[in-house]
């Protein structure tokens, strides 16, 4: 038993570990991972820009300081495939998630504040998507692409757009029948008022997870038709199709189909992390 007077130190304890061990220390980490991928997509293909060129002579060559990542089975640069080809996920991904956003966010503002037969529309449009699985569509666009990027583009926004209109057209509706929304209405502050203090601070934490998870739902979407052979037409460089290609040369060059697998898991890792700091604000 302490001494009268003493610091009573053992209560203490649980507290000061909670606070020297953070919880959202791994969330840290996996976010300086996931600002690393997109460094390495943004200054990667300028420093190795050859990624199309080949030369045979160096047919599987190992990795030096000069090609961190060796050679592949046509002679190519394998870090200059993997800057590309992450640079494109990326870029793909984020703008499939924008355009999705934006359209349905927009349709289920209009959906929720004008009601009667647009709001009609918009739901049995909705309800159409909802009846074909996401991977149908991205599988018919694919189809139809031809490995051509924009194909490939309008399918993955195509297959996201719903879940944003659902969310949006739900949560206003509620937002624009609370009592807050009706004395705006008596004040006559307008809709541009509504949206800014209302619809918009309750909309935002949604959108943002919404929007981080799709970002890894497309750059997994992207891979997965690289990787059965109907994305991206060779020879530009995608992800999946850099892990399809390496796989029969695996025990010469286990690095080729290793390096894309890490940077897929880097990604969806450090994307998770940052929609379970959205999730909690």
């Amino acid at each position: 038993m302490p001494a009268q007077g003493g610091p009573p130190a053992l209560p203490l304890v649980p507290a000061v570990r909670r606070r020297l061990v953070p919880g959202t220390a791994v969330q840290g980490v996996a976010a300086a991972l996931l600002a690393v991928v997109v460094l390495f997509a943004l200054i990667g293909p300028l420093a190795w820009p050859d990624h199309a060129v080949q030369n045979l002579s160096r047919f599987l060559e190992a990795p030096s300081l000069a090609e961190p990542l060796g050679r592949d089975h046509l002679g190519r640069s394998v870090v200059a495939r993997l800057a590309h080809a992450t640079q494109l996920s990326l870029m793909m991904a984020i703008a499939c998630v924008a355009t999705a956003l934006l359209a349905g966010t927009a349709g289920g503002l209009i959906a929720a504040w004008r009601g009667g037969w647009i709001e009609t529309a918009l739901n049995g449009l909705s309800e159409a998507f909802m009846a074909l699985p996401a991977l149908l569509v991205i599988l018919i666009f694919s189809a139809l692409a031809n490995g051509d990027l924009w194909t490939l583009y309008a399918g993955l926004a195509l297959s996201q757009w719903v879940e944003y209109f659902r969310m949006v057209r739900a949560r206003s509706a509620l937002v624009l029948a609370g009592p807050a929304v009706e004395a705006a209405g008596l004040l006559r502050l307008g809709p541009v008022h509504v949206m800014r203090r209302h619809l918009w601070p309750d909309l935002r934490p949604l959108l943002t997870t919404m929007a981080t998870f799709g970002i890894g739902s497309s750059i997994l979407a992207l891979s997965t038709l690289g990787f059965v052979g109907i994305g991206v037409r060779p020879p530009t460089p995608e992800l999946g199709l850099m892990i399809t290609e390496a796989f029969p040369y695996y025990h010469e060059a286990p690095w080729m189909s290793l390096a894309p697998v890490l940077v897929l898991t880097t990604i969806l890792i450090g994307l998770l992390s940052l929609r379970s700091k959205e999730a909690r604000q």
